[in-house]
């Protein structure tokens, strides 16, 4: 067990509590954020581990038990008590049906990565993706949903992102992004702006961000499939995943 690395995971498992929390307590605004929190201390406990050379079957599995906390039960919580709540069973229902997605995602992603799988993709939405999706809702519009023909619409914010988390549509990784290629400027002009323009409109730009990465996949799709309708015979090898026979090494972010 290497105990910096565990840190940063128990920090994330932290952070699923004390959105938990502050969602029973009606403080949204206040909760939503936690799992952003918990989303930048998933990126970085698997990272921090393989430089130090700490990766272990300990880490793996601890870090599967602290993501079901802070993308499944955190997110299922914050929604309900915000707003599904007044659809009764169904509010809680479809609350439960994200948890079991989202603990199916994550123990299906814990299995390819002792089979190996193409980086460049994941299959199925990741949980943490799928997490932001309510979160940067909530955060946006955190007075809560009083009535239930308002919260019928919101039961999409749920039900979609977990149906996707067990689908196996690919969404990009952009695990294999180098920046340290020749010309990395537009990358890093790209990621400078979009600190800014969080730091500057939260609640809208975290909103775009979250449902444009839903959306993303079903636009992949489109896009393949307008390629191989189009007389190309077939797509292309850039847009089809590939398997490896290394196995990827302990990386939270693509839970």
């Amino acid at each position: 067990m290497y105990l910096l690395p565990s840190l940063f995971t128990m920090g994330n498992m932290f952070c699923g509590y004390a959105c938990v929390v502050y969602a029973m307590r009606g403080e949204y605004e206040t909760a939503a954020p936690f799992i952003g929190f918990a989303f930048a201390l998933d990126m970085l406990d698997g990272r921090i581990a393989r430089l130090m050379g700490a990766e272990s079957e300990f880490g793996l599995q601890f870090d599967s038990l602290a993501d079901v906390i802070s993308f499944g039960i955190a997110p299922a919580v914050l929604s309900f008590a915000w707003g599904l709540n007044s659809l009764g069973r169904l509010g809680w229902a479809a609350g439960f049906m994200f948890v079991a997605c989202a603990a199916m995602r994550l123990a299906r992603f814990n299995i390819q990565g002792m089979s190996g799988s193409d980086k460049r993709y994941f299959v199925g939405m990741p949980s943490p993706a799928a997490a932001a999706v309510p979160a940067a809702t909530v955060y946006a519009y955190p007075w809560g949903l009083f009535d239930y023909r308002e919260a019928l619409p919101a039961l999409a914010m749920v039900l979609v992102p977990a149906i996707l988390m067990v689908s196996t549509i690919r969404f990009r990784s952009f695990k294999t992004l180098d920046l340290r290629a020749r010309q990395p400027y537009t990358v890093l002009i790209f990621i400078a702006a979009g600190i800014v323009a969080v730091a500057t409109h939260p609640r809208f730009v975290l909103v775009v961000m979250a449902y444009s990465y839903l959306a993303s996949a079903f636009v992949g799709m489109a896009i393949t499939r307008f390629k191989y309708r189009g007389g190309r015979g077939q797509v292309s090898d850039s847009s089809l995943p590939v398997s490896t026979s290394e196995p990827p090494a302990r990386d939270s972010a693509a839970r």
